[in-house]
C-alpha cells in the first residue's frame, strides 16, 4: 500500500512533466500489459485474463463487482459478442484480485475533474493519470465506469479467444485458419463438422494467443444493443441466486462486533461477564473501534453483544447535528476554498447591476442501507488467508487482510461474491478489517462477520452533507448571472484515508453535479468549499452530484421564475452541448411539455444534470390530493453513447430514479450524541412500492464516447420533484429531505 501511496502522490505531483516528455513517467511501464492472473491445470487453458477453457466449457470473468445492477450480465454479454458463445452455455467467474483487472475508465473520469474541458491538455491529463492507474492495478468498480471500462478491452478479449481457438482448430484438423468460422462454443470446419471450444482446452496452452483482432460493425452484432435475459434473471427470480451473506464454509463460527454508538471514538472499560454465560457464545476479543463477540450462530452472536456493558469514547465530529450545519456555515470562507472550477465572465460586476435573488440549499448525510447486511467470512492461517465477500475494491480488501495478518498480499485468495445491494457501500472495507482481526486471535478457523443493521446504519460512513448558496441576476426575462458556492465535506480524503491514502489537490466532488454544467450562462461562477471537523464520509451513488445536481437545477429553477421564463425553453436557450440539447429536447416531447399545466393542483417539473459524462434529463409530474403529494410520472431521457441491453439500461435508469426521489421526500441521517440516527429502515424507508410512480425512460445514443448509467439518473430526480411541487403548491423547497414542509401521499 505505501507504494500505492507513492505513486499516487507523484502521479499527480509531476504530472505536467510526464504530460511534456512522456520518458519521465516511464511509458514503458505504463504501456506493459499486466501478466495473466489466471491458474490452469492440465486440460485447461486461459486465453487472455477473460476466458478460461477446460473440459467443462466456457468460462467468462467479469472482474467488475455486481450489486445488483447487471454488470456480471453486460461484461460477459460483451466478451460473448466476439467469442461467438450462448450466454445461456457458459460460466462466469469474476476471477482474482489482480492488477490486470485495472480499470481503464477510472483514468478519464480523473482527467475530467480535474481538466473538464475537451482538447489537448484534457487527453494529455487523461494519459498520465491513466498511466498511473494501471501502474497502480486500480481494480474498483464504482463511478459508472464499467461498460466504459469494458465495452471495447471486453469485446477485444473474447475477438482475441475466438481467433486463437480456431488457431487450435486448424491445427488439429490441417484446415487452414481462413477457411474455419465460429458458432455457439464451436469452431465450424468447412465440411460442416464442428469441435466444441472445450475440446480444444488441450491443444490452446501450446497454442500462441492471436492479438489485435478487428472487431465487429455494429451490424453483425448479436448481443449488444438488442434485448437480453440477464443471466442472474431465474435465480433471483426463485430465490436462489447466493449472496456473500449466503456462503458458508466447512468449520465456520459466527461473529458480530460490538462497536462505539459515536463512530470513531475509543472503547474504554467494558464488560462482558453475562454474555459470556449465554448459550452458543464461545469468545469476546477486542477490534478496532469495539468487540467481536463469537458465538455457534449470528442471533445468538447478537443477542451477546446486547448484553454487554461499555464506556465509550467522544468522537471528533460535532456531537448535534446541529455543530454540522454550523461546521458547513462557517466553511464559506476564502481560507476554506478548494476549487473554483468555473468562472466565467465577470460575475462580480454582473450581480452589481441590478437586483440580486438569493438563496440557500441544504442536503443532508444518508446511509447507504443495502438491503443486505454487511458480511464476511476470512479464515486467517499462518502464512496465508482467505476471504469471501461481495466487494468493490479487492485489491485494497487483500492488502488490508494482509496488513492485519501480517502475510504478504499474494497469499490472501479472495472470493469475491454477488451483492445484494451497494450504492457505494462496499467501497469500504471495514467488516473484512473486523472479520480479519477476530479471525488473526482464531488461526485456522473461518470467522463468518455478520454485523446487525442497527450496527451497519450508525456505522455507515454516509453521504456527504452538504450545503449550497446561490445569488443571481436576471435582466429582459433572461438569466444573466449565477454564482453558486458550495460547502461539504471532501469524501475523496475520508475515504482514501481510510486505506492509508492521501488526496492531494482539490476534490472535485465538492462541487461535481454543479461547475461542469451545460448552461452558457454570461456570467457563471462555481467555487466550492471544504468543511472540515464533520463526521467520516464515503462515496454514494452518485456522490457530490447527487446534492449539487439539487443545488444546481434548483438555484436555475429559481432564477428561470423571476425572468418569468419558461423552465424548459430558457434551459434550451442556455444550453451549450448539443448532446445536452438533445435530452432537453427528448424529454419535453416524451412529457408533452407545453408550460404550466392548465389544471390545478398539477405541477410539471424539469432539471437536467451532467454527471459521470451523462447527460440526463427528467420531467417528474405530481398531483395535490387530499392525501398529501403524489408523484404521478416521471420521464427520463439519458444520452450514454451507447446502450448494451435495453431492458437493463431501463431497469437501471428507472432504480436510479426511485432512488433519487425516494431519499429526497423522507430521508436523512442526523446525529444526537456523536450517534447516527436512526438505526434501522423504519426511519429511512426512501419511496414505498404505492408511491412508486410510472417511469418512462428513453436512451440517446448520440455521442461517441460509451458512459454508464448507473449513477446519472439520481442528481436530476430531486430538482425536477422540487420544481414540481412549487409547479403544483407554490411552495419553494430548498432543504432535503422534503417532508419536513410537506406531506408524500
Amino acid at each position: 500500500m505505501s507504494r500505492i501511496g507513492t505513486i499516487a502522490r507523484r502521479t499527480f505531483l509531476v504530472g505536467s512533466v510526464a504530460v511534456v516528455g512522456g520518458a519521465a513517467f516511464g511509458v514503458y511501464a505504463a504501456r506493459k500489459p499486466h501478466p495473466n492472473p489466471l491458474q490452469t491445470g492440465e486440460g485447461e487453458a486461459a486465453i487472455t485474463p477473460y476466458v478460461r477453457i477446460d473440459g467443462d466449457g466456457v468460462t467468462l470473468i467479469t472482474p467488475r463487482a455486481d450489486s445488483g445492477q447487471g454488470v456480471y450480465h453486460v461484461q460477459a454479454a460483451l466478451i460473448a459478442e466476439e467469442l461467438d458463445v450462448d450466454l445461456d452455455a457458459i460460466a462466469i467467474d469474476p476471477g482474482p484480485p489482480a492488477p490486470a483487472y485495472w480499470n481503464t475508465a477510472l483514468g478519464a473520469e480523473a482527467a475530467e475533474f480535474m481538466v473538464p474541458a475537451q482538447g489537448a491538455m484534457h487527453n494529455a491529463t487523461e494519459g498520465v493519470v491513466t498511466a498511473a492507474m494501471k501502474l497502480m492495478g486500480m481494480q474498483i468498480t464504482g463511478g459508472s465506469t464499467s461498460v466504459p471500462d469494458g465495452f471495447d478491452k471486453l469485446r477485444a478479449a473474447g475477438a482475441s479467444a475466438r481467433e486463437t481457438l480456431k488457431s487450435a482448430a486448424a491445427a488439429r484438423s490441417g484446415v487452414d485458419v481462413t477457411l474455419l468460422e465460429t458458432e455457439s462454443g464451436h469452431v465450424i470446419l468447412p465440411d460442416g463438422s464442428r469441435i466444441a471450444y472445450k475440446d480444444l482446452a488441450p491443444e490452446l496452452a501450446e497454442t500462441p494467443v492471436v492479438q489485435d483482432v478487428p472487431l465487429r460493425a455494429p451490424e453483425d452484432w448479436r448481443y449488444i444493443g438488442k434485448p437480453m435475459q440477464r443471466l442472474d434473471i431465474v435465480a433471483k427470480s426463485t430465490g436462489t441466486q447466493t449472496y456473500g451473506i449466503d456462503v458458508e464454509v466447512e468449520g465456520m463460527v459466527h461473529a458480530t462486533v460490538l462497536l462505539n454508538p459515536a463512530q470513531g471514538g475509543d472503547l474504554g472499560d467494558w464488560d462482558a461477564a453475562e454474555a459470556l454465560t449465554m448459550r452458543g457464545v464461545t469468545d469476546i476479543v477486542p477490534i478496532t473501534g469495539g468487540l467481536g463477540i463469537v458465538a455457534d450462530n449470528t442471533w445468538r452472536a447478537f443477542k451477546a453483544a446486547r448484553a454487554i456493558s461499555a464506556e465509550w469514547g467522544a468522537p471528533d465530529f460535532p456531537a448535534e447535528q446541529e455543530g454540522h450545519w454550523a461546521a458547513l456555515e462557517a466553511a464559506f470562507t476564502e481560507e476554506a476554498r478548494d476549487s473554483r472550477k468555473r468562472d466565467d465572465g465577470d460575475v462580480e460586476a454582473a450581480l452589481a447591476e441590478g437586483e440580486v435573488i438569493e438563496a440557500e440549499y441544504r442536503a443532508p448525510y444518508l446511509a447507504h442501507a443495502p438491503l443486505e447486511p454487511l458480511s464476511a467470512i476470512v479464515r486467517v492461517n499462518a502464512d496465508s488467508a482467505e476471504v469471501w465477500t461481495g466487494t468493490q475494491i479487492p485489491r485494497f480488501l487483500q492488502n488490508n487482510v494482509a496488513r492485519i495478518a501480517g502475510i504478504d498480499a499474494e497469499n490472501v485468495i479472495v472470493h469475491a461474491q454477488m451483492m445484494g445491494g451497494s450504492f457505494g457501500h462496499r467501497l469500504e472495507d471495514e467488516v473484512v478489517k473486523h472479520a480479519a482481526e477476530i479471525a488473526v486471535q482464531m488461526p485456522g478457523v473461518p470467522v463468518k462477520l455478520t454485523y446487525s443493521r442497527e450496527e451497519d446504519m450508525i456505522h455507515d460512513y454516509p453521504r456527504a452533507i452538504a450545503m449550497g448558496r446561490m445569488r443571481g441576476r436576471v435582466s429582459e426575462g433572461r438569466v444573466e448571472a449565477l454564482d453558486l458556492s458550495i460547502a461539504q465535506p471532501s469524501v475523496m480524503s475520508s475515504q482514501m484515508g481510510r486505506q492509508g491514502l492521501s488526496a492531494p489537490g482539490p476534490d472535485s466532488q465538492i462541487v461535481a453535479g454543479a461547475f461542469e454544467q451545460p448552461f452558457a450562462l454570461p456570467h457563471q461562477r462555481v467555487t466550492g468549499y471544504r468543511a472540515t471537523g464533520l463526521a467520516p464520509v464515503s462515496s454514494w451513488r452518485s456522490v457530490g452530484a447527487s446534492s449539487n445536481g439539487f443545488f444546481y437545477n434548483c438555484a436555475l429553477d429559481e432564477l428561470i421564475h423571476a425572468a418569468a421564463a419558461d423552465p424548459l425553453e430558457e434551459r434550451l436557450r442556455l444550453v451549450s452541448d448539443p448532446l445536452a440539447r438533445a435530452a432537453l429536447e427528448a424529454v419535453g416531447e416524451m412529457s408533452g411539455w407545453s408550460g404550466p399545466t392548465p389544471e390545478a393542483g398539477l405541477g410539471r417539473g424539469i432539471a437536467l444534470t451532467r454527471s459521470f459524462g451523462v447527460h440526463c434529463a427528467q420531467v417528474v409530474e405530481v398531483r395535490d390530493t387530499e392525501a398529501g403529494l403524489r408523484i404521478a410520472r416521471v420521464w427520463v431521457a439519458a444520452e450514454v453513447g451507447r446502450i448494451v441491453d435495453p431492458v437493463n439500461f431501463e431497469n437501471l435508469v428507472q432504480g436510479g430514479v426511485i432512488w433519487g426521489l425516494g431519499h429526497a421526500m423522507n430521508s436523512e441521517i442526523t446525529y444526537s450524541g456523536g450517534v447516527a440516527q436512526p438505526d434501522n429502515f423504519h426511519d429511512h424507508a426512501g419511496m414505498r412500492i404505492w408511491q412508486a410512480p410510472e417511469i418512462e425512460v428513453r436512451g440517446l445514443e448520440n455521442g461517441d464516447a460509451v458512459r454508464g448509467i448507473g449513477e446519472p439518473p439520481v442528481p436530476p430526480a430531486a430538482p425536477a420533484l422540487a420544481g414540481a411541487i412549487f409547479a403544483a403548491t407554490g411552495t419553494r423547497l430548498r432543504e432535503m429531505p422534503f417532508n419536513r414542509s410537506v406531506t408524500f401521499a
